[in-house]
């Protein structure tokens, strides 16, 4: 696997085999439990994973990846977090237990220490996390309903978001106070990850 040259961050040898493991293990899985598109295996490396390294910043404390699915983008973070020795601890909810199941393997056989809890994100105890991810899971309203209860106070919500992004948070601002930073997406130029904070229900 070869870092884009948008990537700013140095990226080590062992760090690009182990997100190579990671696409591996996604292709081999996605056959039986559908982790990505069948359209887009061939794009594995831009439409998943580098994709998703946008997502990762030098945080610390408690990250929250809400409806991970294949581990997009909470696997990859927790591999980059790893090779910069961020002191974050990475927990996963998925609700699907084959899903589950899988990024419980990625834990194991990629060497990265995170949880995975395998239940609906809304029957989860508060994590009170610094940081809360997601992708390509519900718009922007809902995603602050889900991910509120599980932020701690002076927490941050990082979501990767499709074209529609301006619009979704112009839905959002009615029933929420927050401040935002968009940044486009590398890979998809319509695209964004909005970094969320200040959060509050109107």
């Amino acid at each position: 696997m070869r870092k884009p040259d948008w990537f700013a961050h140095d990226v080590s040898r062992e760090t690009l085999d182990r997100l190579e493991a990671y696409a591996a293990l996604l292709l081999k899985w996605t056959g039986n439990i559908n982790l990505i598109a069948k359209s887009t295996r061939s794009e594995v490396e831009d439409r998943h994973i580098w994709d998703s390294a946008q997502t990762h910043y030098p945080a610390e404390g408690k990250w929250l990846d809400i409806g991970s699915g294949g581990g997009l983008p909470g696997v990859v973070v927790a591999i980059l977090a790893k090779e910069q020795n961020d002191d974050i601890a990475m927990t996963m909810v998925e609700s699907d237990h084959r899903k589950a199941t899988f990024l419980r393997t990625c834990a194991r056989e990629l060497d990265l220490g995170f949880t995975v809890i395998a239940d609906r994100v809304e029957r989860v105890a508060e994590q009170s996390a610094d940081t809360v991810s997601a992708r390509a899971l519900a718009d922007l309203d809902s995603l602050l309903s889900l991910s509120t209860p599980h932020l701690a106070s002076d927490g941050v919500c990082v979501f990767m978001k499709g074209a529609r992004w301006r619009e979704e948070i112009e839905a959002a601002s009615t029933n929420w106070r927050f401040s935002y930073d968009a940044k486009p997406s590398n890979t998809n130029p319509e695209a964004a990850i909005l970094t969320i904070r200040d959060i509050e229900r109107v």
